[in-house]
């Protein structure tokens, strides 16, 4: 089992390091000291736990547990943290346990065993609602984070394994799930077609192009989206406000 320690103490990850050292079959993989640097690492390191303490300078863990559970295949969420207050927000964030420092290695055990159980499947079964949506996407450009804020987002659009985001400040790609996206945004964004979501606020005329596909355009940028037959008659009610 591959595991990512983050913590803004070095005692405190060294104290980790050397409780998982005495475990069978567990490897650390990396160590991260804030949030920001956590996501990066997960994205490098591909671990399969992240044991994640809550308050940090910068993105605290809550936040960054919220992110990394959104990726497509996202690995489990064990917060560690001197703070009970935050619980509940930390289940939010999907984690599979919550740790009360000073952490014992039986509960570390414990913990770890509860990882391998869920399943993403599992995971997406959990839902969302208005108090664990995002309000920034989080995507990495040349090695550095960027949060983009939710209200800036015009449309996403699958391309291969990637999505692609289409902003006020330009493009970026990420790796989530359209249909995860479309679960947790859902009151924002409108599926136009099966690899794209819109922003029904930021549109501007659905046209037809020379070779008949329909195509939405947007108010301040250049750039179409493809409309599926299947939601043509929805995406015309929509822009008449009917929707």
């Amino acid at each position: 089992m591959k595991v990512l320690i983050v913590d803004d103490e070095a005692l405190a990850r060294a104290r980790l390091f050397k409780l998982l050292g005495d475990m069978d079959d567990v490897e650390v993989v990396g160590e991260a000291g804030n949030g920001t640097e956590a996501i990066k690492q997960v994205h490098a390191l591909q671990p399969e736990v992240v044991l994640l303490d809550i308050r940090m300078p910068g993105m605290d863990g809550i936040e960054a547990g919220s992110h990394i559970s959104a990726l497509e295949n996202p690995p489990a969420i064990i917060f560690t943290t001197a703070y009970g207050e935050f619980a509940l927000d930390a289940f939010k964030s999907h984690a599979v346990d919550y740790l009360l420092k000073p952490v014992s290695q039986e509960m570390l055990a414990d913990g770890l065993a509860a990882a391998c159980k869920p399943t993403r499947a599992q995971l997406q079964q959990l839902g969302s609602n208005d108090e664990t949506v995002r309000t920034h996407i989080c995507a990495i450009c040349r090695g550095e984070i960027e949060l983009i804020d939710i209200h800036d987002i015009f449309y996403f659009r699958a391309d291969a394994k990637y999505l692609e985001v289409r902003h006020s400040k330009g493009y970026a790609l990420i790796e989530e799930s359209l249909t995860m996206l479309e679960e947790e945004f859902g009151q924002r964004f409108f599926r136009v077609h099966r690899n794209a979501l819109v922003d029904p606020g930021r549109l501007a005329r659905l046209s037809n192009n020379e070779n008949g596909q329909w195509q939405l355009s947007f108010q301040g940028i250049n750039d179409t989206v493809d409309v599926s037959r299947r939601q043509l008659a929805k995406v015309r009610a929509l822009l008449k406000g009917c929707v």
